[in-house]
C-alpha cells in the first residue's frame, strides 16, 4: 500500500513540474497584451468553470463547514494573493528568473511547517533545500545580473511566503477531494483577483492575438486544472515541504520552454546548476526512508 501511495504521489510530483514548467512563459505572453490581475483573473475564473464542470460530472459534493471554510482560505492565499504577485512580479522579470525566485518555497515551507508544528526538522531536508537552491542560484547567475526592481523581487518574496503557507495550510485542513479543493480555491481565488483587477483599474478586454488565446488556453486546463490536482495529491502524500520541491525543479523546465519561446538567455550555468537542484530534490524529497509528516 504504501509503495503504491508513493509510485501516485512520485508520478503527480513529475507531470506537476513538468506541466507547471510552462506556467511563467504562458503569464508573460498574457501579461503583453492584458493587464495582469486581469489576466489572472480570466485563468483562475474559466479555470474554477471547468472543475466545477468535473465536479457535476464526477457528482462530487460540495464541502461544508470547516472544510469549506479551509477550501476557501487556501484558494485565497494560493490563487488570489500568490498570483496578484506573482502576474505583477512577471511583468518585469523573464519567466525562468520568476521560477526561480519560486524555488525557494521549499525552504520557506520547511520552515513553517516546523513552526507550526507540522514537521519534524530534519537536516537532511534542510540539506537538500540549500543544494537545490545552490543550484538555482547557479542557473539564474547571468539573468540576476541585470537590473531587477526591488519592490518587484518584494513581490515575488510575498508569493513565495502565500504558496508555502497555503501548502502547510493542507495539511491542517479535512481531507478534500483535489477536484473539490481546487474548484472551490480557484473560485474564491479568483474572486479576490477580479477584485483587485477592478481596483487597480484593469482594462477588461479579451485579447486579440491568437497567441494570448494559446497561451490562455495552456493557462487553464494545463497550468490550472491539470498542474494543481496533482499538486494537491503530493501535498496529501507527501506533506508541504516534500511537495515544495516542484519549485526547484520547475525552474530548469520554464528556463527551457522560455529559452524556445521568449528568447531567454541559455547558458551553460543550466547544466552546472540542474546536477544541484537535482541532487537537492533527491535529499529533501525522493529519498527512501524520509521521516513522514507529524500530521
Amino acid at each position: 500500500m504504501e509503495q503504491a501511495r508513493d509510485r501516485v504521489a512520485l508520478g503527480s510530483f513529475a507531470v506537476t513540474c513538468l506541466l507547471a514548467g510552462g506556467n511563467a512563459v504562458g503569464i508573460r505572453f498574457s501579461n503583453r497584451e492584458l493587464d495582469p490581475l486581469w489576466g489572472a483573473s480570466v485563468r483562475f475564473g474559466v479555470a474554477a468553470l471547468v472543475l466545477v464542470a468535473i465536479m457535476a460530472g464526477m457528482r462530487l459534493a460540495w464541502p461544508r463547514g470547516r472544510a469549506l471554510a479551509g477550501a476557501v482560505l487556501f484558494g485565497v492565499l494560493n490563487f488570489g494573493v500568490t498570483f496578484a504577485l506573482a502576474y505583477y512580479a512577471l511583468l518585469h522579470i523573464h519567466a525562468g528568473l520568476g521560477q526561480t525566485l519560486l524555488a525557494l518555497v521549499p525552504l520557506v515551507a520547511l520552515l513553517l511547517a516546523v513552526a507550526q508544528h507540522q514537521e519534524r526538522f530534519r537536516p537532511v531536508a534542510l540539506a537538500g533545500t540549500l543544494c537545490a537552491v545552490a543550484g538555482v542560484a547557479v542557473i539564474s547567475r547571468a539573468p540576476l545580473q541585470a537590473s531587477v526592481p526591488w519592490w518587484t523581487l518584494l513581490a515575488a518574496g510575498g508569493a513565495v511566503l502565500s504558496f508555502a503557507e497555503s501548502a502547510v495550510l493542507v495539511r491542517r485542513l479535512p481531507k478534500v477531494h483535489p477536484v473539490t479543493m481546487n474548484a472551490v480555491g480557484m473560485t474564491a481565488g479568483a474572486v479576490v483577483l477580479f477584485v483587485a483587477s477592478w481596483v487597480v483599474g484593469d482594462r477588461w478586454e479579451l485579447p486579440e492575438r491568437a497567441v494570448t488565446w494559446w497561451a490562455l488556453a495552456y493557462l487553464v486546463v494545463a497550468g490550472s486544472v491539470l498542474t494543481f490536482i496533482f499538486y494537491l495529491l503530493v501535498i496529501q502524500h507527501w506533506g508541504a515541504s516534500r511537495a515544495a520541491y516542484v519549485f526547484v525543479v520547475i525552474p530548469v523546465v520554464a528556463i527551457a520552454v522560455s529559452a524556445w519561446l521568449d528568447d531567454e538567455p541559455l547558458t551553460v550555468s543550466l547544466l552546472l546548476g540542474a546536477p544541484l537542484i537535482l541532487l537537492g530534490v533527491y535529499l529533501g524529497a525522493l529519498r527512501p526512508g524520509g521521516e513522514e509528516p507529524e500530521g
